[in-house]
């Protein structure tokens, strides 16, 4: 129904209502209705109109400039209030105009009290459910507009995460390649290859939310030999994937930043060659270890963590967390793997 239908029906029932009342209140001896009856029951109408279109009212200037998102609490306090005054005045200002214009007897103090505590108990209740009803019906439109806004959020950030290429591991390899050109030709063919299928899985990664950890290996093998190449027997790697984890997914580069993560942060050397461990255990989890030997904090490169950007992508995909393990010797990272249903 279009939105001038509503108003339509709506305005053309109140007038279809009050048509009623004066037609009753002007026959009724001829149709045997008692006046007083006839003056109660207009009254009650009356109050039931009013309280439903100036409710309505004041919700729209609410929406307008106290929207439920942005105010919540102050919102809530601040509409009741309104509302319930709103309802007590309409209240007693409709029975004193009736009484007045509709009787001989004007009202007595009495009344009014009578008047009010009748108001209380019967039209703040009704207006308790109504309030009740657009209270919640608004804020749970709030909390999917708010659940929208998140996810819209989430997913730029994440394009962003998704964009993440280390500019030191290029200029690196670029130099590790311009070196071997010029001493073996045939391992810097090599080199290039892997070099090639590394940011060629970077770049393709921008495109893709979730991939299956048999590709992500296939693309740690080429990052690897890279790694072997600059670090030589100073980094060393085992990996012992169960087939049957092979086929779940998690978000592209995982293995990719956590290693680069050990390699950003730990010293280096023949003495303290760099361990990492790569393994998939029973509960749907891929467990990532390296040893540790930290840099000293002047030493550190500065930049984003590989960490956060991880957590993030899981964020946005599962509820499953990432879990951090760090101790003296040993840094460990947990990741979940993730099973996509396929239709």
């Amino acid at each position: 129904m279009s939105k001038f239908k509503k108003q339509y029906l709506k305005y053309g029932s109140v007038l279809f209502i009050i048509v009623a009342e004066l037609l009753a209140y002007f026959f009724s001896t001829e149709l045997g209705i008692e006046t007083t009856l006839v003056i109660t029951v207009s009254w009650f109408t009356t109050v039931v109109i009013l309280l439903w279109l100036g409710n309505q009212l004041i919700t729209q200037q609410f929406n307008k400039y106290f929207p439920w998102l942005k105010y919540g609490t102050k919102r809530f306090y601040a509409h009741l209030s309104v509302g319930i005054i709103y309802s007590l005045v309409v209240t007693n200002i409709t029975y004193v105009v009736f009484k007045v214009l509709l009787t001989a007897d004007p009202p007595v103090y009495e009344q009014i009290i009578v008047m009010n505590t009748f108001g209380l108990a019967i039209f703040i209740p009704l207006f308790s459910i109504y309030f009740s009803v657009h209270f919640l019906n608004q804020w749970k439109e709030s909390e999917l507009v708010a659940e929208k806004f998140k996810k819209e959020t989430v997913h730029a950030e994440l394009v962003s995460l998704k964009n993440h290429l280390d500019p030191h591991f290029l200029f690196n390899n670029l130099n590790i390649l311009s070196s071997l050109i010029d001493k073996d030709k045939g391992l810097s063919k090599d080199f290039l290859d892997n070099f090639a299928e590394v940011y060629r899985v970077i770049l393709k990664s921008k495109d893709e939310d979730l991939i299956s950890l048999d590709e992500e290996l296939q693309f740690i093998e080429s990052y690897v030999y890279l790694l072997k190449t600059r670090f030589e027997d100073n980094i060393r790697f085992d990996i012992q994937i169960k087939a049957d984890d092979r086929f779940k997914m998690l978000p592209p580069l995982t293995l990719q930043l956590l290693v680069e993560n050990a390699i950003k942060h730990n010293i280096i050397s023949e003495k303290r060659p760099l361990l990492v461990s790569i393994k998939s255990d029973e509960g749907n989890f891929l467990v990532v270890e390296n040893s540790l030997y930290r840099k000293p904090d002047e030493l550190k490169e500065v930049g984003g963590s590989g960490l956060d950007n991880i957590r993030k992508r899981y964020n946005y995909f599962s509820d499953a967390k990432v879990h951090v393990e760090d101790n003296n010797d040993l840094f460990k990272v947990v990741v979940p793997l993730l099973e996509v249903e396929t239709v």
